[in-house]
């Protein structure tokens, strides 16, 4: 994978692979991040190929580098594309990711299960690496949760809190579904509950939301049992760290073959 570069006092293994990166949405929150970093020089074997806005939003003038409205000519240019835009966009750019049978970085969350599908679909001719969250300790935490579900099983009742910024759309959050679903796999069954009325039902996954100020993202799962409680956590104070994640994701993607991937394959977890 790439890293950051070492200072002059460090030796670094050299990466021979050169990725030419591509951003689809490069003036969005996570879009600008990616910009960033690929701009900074700091990531060996890595480089901005360009990137997108959307119709509507006007091209930057003077830009240091190749934007468009066109994301089916950024995957002619680039080796591989990264894509946190929206649901609706996105299950657009999965078909140019096949037409072109060039990677594809996802970030985008609130999808469907039809929209999810169109990614499966799609994966039959190209590798796409999907995840609801980037960053390697919510992956680590997935991890961790799916295991502690196995092995406390359906007696600890599971509740999964979430807190966003105030302009989020999707509730609960993309990664606060798939800590259910780590939780889900774990034990083998639980029914999410996303709006809590009467008296709990044995087995049930809860889910409860916050939304307010500027919350990077936060996310508990406690899991409940007699005279005793577990939480595991996870606070993002940063969205460069997403940023990076798919960088990441981006250099370990390119020598996949055709498929659907999450980022606990790109990390090895």
């Amino acid at each position: 994978m790439p890293t950051r570069l070492a200072t002059d006092s460090e030796s670094a293994a050299p990466i021979l692979t050169h990725v030419k990166v591509g951003i689809i949405g490069c003036t969005g929150r996570v879009g600008k991040l990616l910009v960033q970093e690929l701009l900074s020089g700091h990531w060996e074997g890595l480089s901005l190929a360009g990137g997108t806005v959307r119709d509507g939003i006007p091209v930057p003038e003077n830009s240091e580098f190749h934007i468009s409205h066109d994301a089916d000519d950024l995957f002619v240019r680039s080796d591989v594309v990264i894509d946190f835009t929206n649901p609706e966009a996105t299950a657009k750019h999965v078909w140019l990711a096949a037409k072109h049978h060039k990677p594809l970085v996802i970030g985008t969350t609130g999808l469907s299960a039809v929209q999810e599908q169109e990614l499966k679909d799609a994966s039959k001719e190209c590798a796409i690496v999907y995840a609801a969250n980037m960053s390697v300790g919510v992956n680590l935490l997935l991890a961790l949760v799916e295991d502690a579900a196995k092995r406390l099983g359906p007696e600890w009742d599971i509740e999964i809190n979430e807190t966003h910024h105030k302009h989020k759309i999707d509730a609960p959050s993309g990664t606060a579904l798939a800590l259910g679903k780590a939780a889900q796999a774990g034990r083998g069954t639980g029914d999410f509950v996303t709006e809590r009325q009467g008296e709990r039902t044995k087995g049930t996954i809860g889910f409860s939301v916050q939304r307010g100020g500027d919350v990077v993202g936060e996310h508990t799962v406690s899991f409940f049992g007699e005279g005793e409680r577990i939480e595991l956590s996870h606070r993002a104070t940063n969205r460069a760290l997403f940023a990076r994640g798919a960088l990441h994701a981006s250099y370990w993607v390119k020598d996949q073959a055709y498929g659907l991937y999450g980022m606990r394959e790109v990390l090895g977890l």
